[in-house]
């Protein structure tokens, strides 16, 4: 579904935000048993892959994808290594995504449903109020009729990808803004705070099969937020930013790892994971974020432990407030266990290692360069990326090399 979602209950618009997180980040499954669990190594570390820009480019998959996936399944097209798909893409159903996946590059999929319930998509609030879309001429009604139903009041608005008709879009989005989710209503000017607002998807630009990156959702998020503060003169503000780069991406997707190497009762534990993408402003930002949240975390571990130890090894010591974890979504899940999240730069897709950051980013780089999003701080050294590779397939040579991994030859496929 390519229109933002208008969510009518409040209730389950806080939960829509773990829901399209769960949409982001699509698990490659673990095996149905331990099966080569002993004749094979078991791996410390997993794979995070970026899909547009490294496995594929639009529809064509990227030829050393193929490749590298051979080196990641075995003979029973397993994955020798726990492995997720971390897209912000949420222009199609996760089945549909895994079908791609699976029939491009031969890989497994395992999918579980998800969705919302009481929705209102663009397309129906245009239906039931058609005066509200006027740009289009050929689109405009032939005779003007009151609405035959009224919908709820609209409580929170949840966006996932950039949508097909952008003025449409725009247009209804900030008519439901401003009217506090009563659409057909006249403009509020007690409308501030407005009603809550979750985007699942940052990416100012993404790789399709064209020779220069095309507009992703974060410019569409742009058009949004300058409309909005033109007409307020105030920011639109978001009740959570969800997808890459932020941090509870990569904690779900962590998660995942966990769970697969459990699945497959490894009794290793995984503590690197290796982020793939080819967008530095998100996908290798996000990887460095995340892994410097990995490593305050292991510091406040380390100092808990400390202040147990100087208290008699009683377990029970407090932590400060200023150590707590002001996360909300760190208590729904559990506790990272890994402790580093390594940053990978493919060169198949949006970035340019050589051009996207000056050499000398402390007197050249401003805000205009930076590709994020406007919520996200620029820090120079959250966009250097750990390895620079040609391709996925390097990647994966390149981890395995790190790792001092090598598959038994006869549990791989051909």
């Amino acid at each position: 579904m390519r229109a933002p979602l208008l969510c009518r209950s409040l209730q389950r618009a806080a939960a829509a935000g773990s829901l399209a997180l769960r949409g982001l980040c699509r698990s490659a499954g673990p095996a149905e048993d331990g099966t080569g669990a002993e004749s094979n190594p078991q791996p410390p570390f997993g794979f995070l892959f970026d899909i547009d820009g490294v496995l594929v480019r639009g529809k064509t998959p990227i030829p050393a994808a193929r490749k590298a996936f051979q080196k990641l399944l075995n003979s029973q097209r397993q994955f020798l290594v726990p492995v997720v798909f971390v897209t912000n893409a949420g222009n199609c159903l996760r089945q549909k995504k895994a079908d791609q996946l699976s029939h491009l590059l031969g890989v497994p999929k395992y999918v579980f449903s998800l969705g919302f319930r009481q929705l209102i998509t663009i397309d129906r609030l245009r239906e039931v109020y058609p005066l509200l879309d006027m740009v289009d001429h050929d689109r405009r009604p032939k005779a003007l009729h009151a609405p035959a139903v009224e919908l709820p009041k609209i409580e929170a608005i949840v966006l996932f990808g950039e949508p097909v008709r952008w003025e449409t879009n725009l247009q209804l989005i900030i008519d439901v803004l401003l009217t506090n989710g009563h659409p057909g209503n006249p403009y509020s000017q007690s409308s501030y705070p407005h009603i809550p607002v979750l985007a699942c998807n940052m990416d100012l630009m993404w790789m399709a099969e064209g020779h220069s990156p095309r507009f992703g959702h974060g410019t569409f998020m742009v058009c949004l937020e300058n409309i909005y503060k033109k007409i307020t003169g105030k920011e639109l503000r978001y009740e959570a930013l969800i997808g890459k780069p932020s941090e509870v991406t990569y904690h779900y997707a962590e998660h995942l790892i966990r769970m697969q190497a459990v699945a497959k009762q490894w009794k290793t534990p995984i503590r690197t994971l290796y982020a793939i993408g080819d967008n530095l402003m998100t996908d290798i930002y996000g990887a460095n974020l995340y892994n410097h949240y990995l490593e305050e975390n292991s510091r406040r571990g380390s100092k808990a432990r400390i202040q147990a130890k100087a208290a008699g090894g009683t377990g029970s010591t407090a932590v400060s407030q200023e150590d707590e974890m002001d996360n909300p979504w760190e208590s729904e899940l559990a506790s990272a266990a890994a402790t580093s999240c390594r940053s990978v730069l493919v060169c198949t897709g949006v970035s340019s290692p050589h051009t996207e950051v000056p050499s000398d980013a402390r007197e050249t780089i401003t805000e205009t360069v930076f590709h994020g999003h406007r919520d996200f701080r620029f820090d120079p050294a959250l966009v250097e990326p750990d390895h620079v590779v040609p391709d996925v397939d390097a990647a994966v040579d390149l981890i395995f090399q790190l790792e001092n991994f090598t598959p038994n030859e006869n549990h791989r496929t051909a």
